[in-house]
């Protein structure tokens, strides 16, 4: 790992009260987090089938752009099929000059469960085939316009866009094993000469070991989230450095909770 992979956070994003993911983000602002990033869902269902409200992703990105100075702000993953090329390229392009430099955007196809979300609006869902020639339209329309465009997803099909059209590839919750020998594999396929190999998951982070696997419990995190304290979490994020991560971020489960930003920033970055 030649330099300090980067650290960030996704914002609570199915909340009503906005107040909630700003008062998130600007405590890991001032707890020195590299990265606060939000998701783009139009709703999500709760376990009991009832609909989670959603903070509208674009709209998000541009209250954080005014409410924060220094963290890069960013999305995981803005959806292809969610908005015209045109509408994702001039949202990209707004946000960057309320925020210059400061911007990061993931792009992604869609999976399975974004169908219902979709197709409630009036959304087409489309094939696999359908929803990655979106996604590649996507891309070149948002990319080169002030901010690096990541495309996310697993398929070969989706690292190949990301490896011939875009600034960076994410991965979301493989292990960090599949995830270096997926690294290895791109370098040789990569067009541009600076891209960035970046990861997203889910995690529980405590004060201590034990008290990550007691909020995780009550939380019902699940198993494949990084659950620890800040000497745990810290090596977590080391071993995707070392397979070749430039950033590696955390999807907090307890997202709504500062502690999180707190810990991150004060506990964890200090060992990495």
């Amino acid at each position: 790992m030649s330099e300090r992979v980067r650290v960030g956070l996704t914002l609570p994003s199915f909340v009503r009260d906005p107040a909630t993911a700003l008062m998130v983000a600007r405590t890991a602002e001032d707890c020195g987090v590299d990265g606060v990033f939000v998701y783009d869902h139009v709703f999500r269902t709760a376990r009991d089938g009832t609909r989670r409200p959603a903070l509208e992703a674009v709209a998000l990105l541009g209250a954080l752009a005014a409410a924060t100075t220094r963290v890069k702000i960013g999305a995981l993953v803005l959806r292809a099929s969610m908005r015209p090329p045109a509408s994702n390229a001039a949202a990209v392009n707004t946000v960057t000059r309320i925020a210059p430099g400061r911007v990061l955007i993931g792009v992604g196809a869609g999976d399975s469960e974004s169908r219902e979300e979709n197709e409630s609006f009036g959304l087409a869902f489309g094939t696999v085939g359908e929803r990655v020639e979106t996604l590649e339209e996507a891309t070149r329309a948002m990319r080169d316009r002030g901010a690096p465009i990541w495309v996310g997803g697993l398929a070969p099909s989706v690292r190949a866009i990301a490896a011939r059209e875009a600034d960076g590839w994410n991965a979301w919750g493989i292990d960090a094993a599949r995830f270096g020998a997926w690294v290895t594999t791109m370098r040789s396929m990569v067009v541009r000469e600076r891209f960035e190999y970046t990861w997203g998951g889910l995690a529980v982070v405590g004060e201590s070991d034990d008290a990550a696997q007691d909020r995780a419990a009550r939380l019902g995190a699940p198993k494949d989230a990084i659950v620890g304290g800040p000497s745990k979490v810290a090596a977590a994020i080391r071993e995707l450095g070392d397979a070749g991560a430039s950033w590696v971020i955390l999807g907090a489960v307890d997202a709504s909770d500062p502690r999180t930003a707190q810990l991150l920033g004060d506990a964890v970055a200090p060992l990495l």
